[in-house]
């Protein structure tokens, strides 16, 4: 249990002889009432959902396993392993080839690129939240409350969320530790659900995160009981009377009077240009423009303003009648992004099948990252009811059974797939990359149930001749033969994550074999493998002039030297991450960045204390027993890869 209560003495409080009755309560071990004054402090019982991390699916490091109990780094600052840290950072990552398009229609005030979910032992109302945060501060841009108990047996009904607390994008002036604890709105229910929503598109390094707490009472605040509900002027409407006073233009009348036309000055407006008007409008302005009169019913209605549909903005608040009453307005549908939506029940095979067997036919793009209540149905009912389609994002979908994974083999024309964190098995990818030769951005990270990389590789290069991006990052079994093969197939790839994968080894002349093969090359990360040597950034130098990304984090044989002649041979370069390079010390770092301003170069190096650190993790690692940390998911090994 992660929590402990605190008595505090407030001004609202209770008599000093209900606060010594509950503490005494508390010391004999019961459970007693407490009063309203009584404040409940816990640390995050349990980490239920993520978006992404920036570690492994088999470790702890970097994982966002790291937020749940008592802080493991706080209020140390740096980059320790035992932190929660998202898989990106800054704008370079929506700069790739491989990013997809945006949606239009998304609010200005929905920021949100990454969230994680946490449980708490007490249902309290909320009065505070508390975030450590370690490194690179200033991600967080929502905080939010559910008012379903997470480890309630009951099914969950009428599942609200509310939002304690919304700010921007912001970027702290140093990257040391802080304790994040912004003013709550307070609600009118209980919880132990907490979201975070986090967005790092303005920190120059990943975000690290410690531990949450939450305060609260256990019953409802007396201010609550008596807040009345504030009235918002916009929503009141008007009268017919007052309506028929509007200005708006003229036409003589039989009895020589000037008359107001139906609707006013909107008959002198083109059609398409009141289209384009509406077009700058959120779907819920739309929504309610709507049902203001006929002619903008019309328009609102109109099936070309939601080719486009993007509904991830409201994903706390859609159900399957939001899909039923969007239904008649999307007969031209061709982009729809339901990220993040229908959790905890709120969407269901019915609702989302019937959507899609009414407007699936002319979908070409489908965004489906964290759709918990995906299951084998819905991706057939997908294979089915969308045979245009060509992207399809899957991210972080890890309840899918691994067997859902075959219908996708049947949508022959994808060509951008993403299956980040999914429970993929060989055989399935293996069959949609032969039967689905079109794809162009294929997204494997993190899928640790692919048994064979190499056989994956070889029919890449096989069936997807014109692959362009292809992100690889932790897979664990990729060896030289399979990366030799898919550099002779795939001689278009722009982009090629192949982070975290130690079987590469830079001795079998690999990575010289890959910069001579893939000259159009912009992005390639080697994130943590520490064989890559200065022949191979002198060979990315040489064959590679349109690199923009290159990631060679922990590698202990690259000299500033070569760095320079890499440099120089790319003058479209804007990313170089040495971090942790051992022969490139942040003087070069400093010479390197003078000469080459525009090129953001990273250096992080470990502080003493971090260094102590790592050498007393290894020495426990090797001489104590090997320690398992029990998650909801499945058991995770402690080790740092």
């Amino acid at each position: 249990m992660f929590y402990y209560i605190c008595l505090r003495r407030r001004s609202r409080s209770g008599t000093r002889g209900e606060a010594l009755t509950s503490r005494r309560a508390v010391e004999s071990g019961q459970r007693a009432v407490l009063p309203v004054s009584v404040e409940v402090e816990q640390y995050a019982k349990e980490v239920l959902d993520f978006s992404s991390h920036y570690g492994s699916e088999n470790s702890m490091s970097y994982t966002m396993w790291n937020l749940a109990g008592i802080p493991n780094v706080y209020p140390s600052s740096g980059d320790f392993t035992q932190t929660a840290v998202f898989r990106a950072y800054g704008k370079w990552w929506e700069q790739c080839a491989s990013a997809p398009l945006a949606f239009r229609r998304t609010p200005d005030g929905f920021h949100s690129q990454d969230y994680i979910e946490l449980g708490f032992e007490e249902p309290v109302y909320p009065t505070a939240v508390e975030v450590f945060e370690t490194y690179y501060p200033g991600a967080i841009v929502q905080i939010l409350a559910c008012s379903h108990n997470p480890f309630s047996q009951n099914p969950p009904t009428d599942v609200r969320w509310e939002v304690l607390w919304s700010g921007e994008p912001t970027k702290a002036l140093t990257p040391q530790a802080r304790q994040f604890s912004p003013k709550i709105k307070h609600i009118n229910f209980p919880t132990n659900l907490l979201r975070l929503e986090v967005n790092s598109s303005l920190l120059d390094y990943y975000t690290e995160l410690d531990a949450v707490i939450l305060r609260g009472v256990k019953e409802r605040p007396m201010l609550a009981l008596y807040k009345m509900p504030l009235i918002d002027i916009s929503d009141l409407s008007d009268s017919e009377e007052e309506m028929s006073d509007v200005g708006g233009p003229f036409k003589p009348g039989g009895d020589g009077k000037q008359q107001r036309t139906a609707n006013g000055y909107f008959d002198k407006l083109p059609y398409e240009l009141i289209q384009l008007i509406l077009s700058h409008l959120t779907l819920p302005d739309l929504c309610r423009l709507a049902q203001t009169c006929k002619l903008l019913h019309q328009h609102c209605c109109d099936p070309l303003q939601y080719t486009q549909l993007s509904l991830q903005p409201y994903w706390a608040r859609l159900s399957d009648a939001s899909l039923g009453h969007l239904q008649s307005r999307c007969t031209l549908l061709q982009r729809l992004n339901l990220s993040w939506t229908g959790s905890r029940g709120a969407l269901t095979l019915t609702g989302f099948s019937s959507f899609l067997k009414a407007r699936g036919l002319s979908l070409v793009c489908l965004e489906l990252s964290c759709c918990h209540f995906l299951n084998e149905p819905c991706l057939e009912v997908i294979a089915q009811a969308c045979p245009k389609l060509q992207e399809l994002n899957l991210s972080s979908c890890d309840r899918l059974h691994p067997q859902a994974f075959t219908h996708i083999s049947k949508l022959s024309l994808l060509r951008r797939l993403v299956l980040y964190r999914t429970k993929i098995e060989q055989t399935a990818l293996l069959s949609i990359l032969t039967f689905c030769p079109e794809i162009r951005h294929l997204n494997l990270g993190s899928c640790v149930r692919v048994e064979d990389y190499d056989v994956v590789a070889s029919m890449l290069a096989t069936r997807c001749r014109s692959l362009c991006s292809l992100d690889l990052w932790r897979c664990r079994n990729l060896t030289d033969r399979g990366l030799a093969e898919l550099v002779t197939g795939c001689r278009t790839l722009e982009e090629l994550d192949l982070g975290w994968c130690p079987t590469l080894q830079s001795s079998t002349g690999c990575f010289q074999q890959l910069a001579r093969g893939l000259p159009r090359l912009r992005k390639l990360f080697l994130t943590a493998n520490r064989t890559v040597c200065d022949s191979d950034i002198e060979e990315l130098a040489a064959c590679c002039p349109a690199l923009q990304h290159l990631d060679i984090l922990g590698t202990r044989l690259v000299s500033a030297a070569s760095l320079k002649k890499l440099l120089q041979s790319c003058p479209q370069l804007v990313l170089l991450d040495v971090s942790f390079c051992s022969q490139v010390d942040t003087r070069a770092v400093q010479e390197l960045s003078s000469l080459f301003p525009g090129v953001a170069i990273k250096k992080m190096t470990p502080t003493p204390a971090e260094r102590r650190h790592d050498r007393r993790e290894v020495h426990q690692r090797v001489l104590a027993p090997r320690r398992v940390r029990v998650t909801p998911n499945a058991g995770r090994s402690s080790c740092s890869s």
